[in-house]
């Protein structure tokens, strides 16, 4: 009878919801930001849940990638959309956590502009290099850079790579150079084409590459190893701690999306994405796991990431003047 009487009051909350904001949602197609190019593992991602929720919603959504600025071009767009229900997007731990605060005028306000609907995975992330490099392991890579500094890169698309990798050449006493890049596609090419020697990135993005042996995976950063690749070693086991900051992707809104619209937002991703099928195609086979947590939830862990991210930026001195 407890179960019969939620469920009525579940489905008067719903009938009620419309009454809330206007009119019945969605009525057109919901457009979805990522502030990355396409070809990276949020892209592969957000189509996929887009594909799944369209499917609940009645409506399309409509995937529209605005790279560059480090994310900033696509979360202020992102910010600045009309907090109906028909703007949502798919950012990172960088342009929540870090990114505002490398910024003089950052254009978003992460603690202000946005709520909170999902966080959708975290990310094992690797050391990864080009096998012409001549290592095999983490060690053999830092002693190489120690031998010839200033003369190596790593490309990257994030900041949390660069809060990483400050701690890395501060550790290891190396300096190996940054070289940015507005996708993740862009960042892999460069290193099979050895215009960089390192990346310390996402490994789904990796797995052809790093399997076909066109790239060799050193270590990766997640407390035991991945099964994708059973026999690569963590940075612990390798003697290194790894991020400050866990890689992650989350779904947020304009600031002042009706909390009916974020609520089924939240439990169309939630059914969309925890789906067997989905989490096995589009997030374990790609290095991912999934979240899927409440707004509630997902909001408390901004603000602690959020906190923890300005601190860290200040510590590697990468604060704009």
């Amino acid at each position: 009878m407890k179960r019969i009487l939620g469920a009525v009051a579940v489905v008067a909350a719903w009938a009620l919801a419309p009454a809330i904001f206007g009119q019945s949602w969605p009525v057109k197609p919901v457009r979805a930001i990522l502030p990355y190019t396409p070809g990276g593992l949020g892209d592969v991602v957000l189509r996929g849940i887009g594909a799944e929720i369209s499917k609940g919603l009645g409506q399309p959504v409509l995937v529209e990638n605005r790279g560059g600025a480090s994310t900033m071009i696509g979360a202020e767009a992102c910010a600045k959309g009309a907090p109906d229900g028909y703007t949502m997007c798919m950012v990172s731990v960088d342009t929540m956590s870090i990114t505002p605060f490398t910024m003089k005028k950052p254009p978003i306000d992460p603690r202000k502009d946005f709520d909170a609907v999902t966080n959708v995975f975290f990310l094992t992330t690797g050391f990864t290099v080009n096998p012409a490099l001549g290592v095999n392991t983490l060690q053999e890579f830092i002693a190489l850079a120690r031998a010839k500094p200033g003369s190596m890169n790593y490309g990257s698309t994030a900041n949390n790579v660069q809060l990483f990798m400050d701690e890395f050449n501060r550790v290891n006493g190396t300096d190996i150079r940054y070289i940015p890049y507005k996708g993740g596609a862009d960042a892999v090419n460069a290193l099979l084409g050895n215009q960089v020697q390192t990346l310390y990135f996402g490994i789904g993005n990796l797995v052809g590459q790093v399997k076909s042996g066109k790239l060799k995976l050193l270590a990766v950063d997640s407390t035991v190893r991945s099964p994708l690749f059973p026999d690569v070693p963590t940075l612990a086991e390798s003697g290194y701690r790894g991020l400050a900051l866990r890689g992650w992707f989350g779904i947020l809104v304009p600031v002042g999306t009706p909390k009916p619209v974020v609520a089924r937002l939240n439990a169309e991703i939630v059914k969309g994405a925890g789906a067997p099928a989905f989490v096995e195609k589009h997030l374990a086979s790609l290095g991912l796991e999934p979240i899927l947590d409440s707004p509630d939830h997902f909001a408390a862990f901004l603000r602690e990431d959020i906190a923890k991210g300005e601190k860290l930026v200040k510590q590697a001195g990468l604060t704009a003047d």
